[in-house]
């Protein structure tokens, strides 16, 4: 399935103006909900739903939703931050990295 397919299955985020994503107290990343990035706002709420974090399973999860665009992410790093990020948290051979997020409301 392509990104543009998976996205309409995801949970709905209207009532988000953005996603904080912490490593421990510091924030790393903040993914605003607004075009060009309101498809990564989709799939970390959807993440933070299923996992409660974005841990290695999580990240496992994400990149596949993320679809073609990983692949691009992979060919092209830096070019999609928020699918290089679970790229980081998958290959932690330990599993222990994780992110922890807070969504931030209308």
């Amino acid at each position: 399935m392509q990104f543009s397919e998976i996205l309409p299955t995801l949970p709905v985020i209207d009532h988000l103006a953005a996603i904080q994503l912490f490593d421990g107290v510091t924030l790393v990343a903040q993914i605003d909900n607004k075009p060009g990035s309101a498809g990564s706002v989709r799939v970390y709420h959807a993440l933070l739903q299923e996992f409660a974090e974005i841990n290695t399973a999580a990240a496992a999860k994400g990149l596949q939703l993320y679809a073609e665009h990983t692949t691009d992410a992979r060919a092209f790093p830096g070019k999609h931050p928020n699918i290089d990020r679970l790229l980081v948290l998958l290959a932690d051979a330990s599993g222990s990295k994780k992110l922890t997020g807070k969504l931030i409301v209308h």
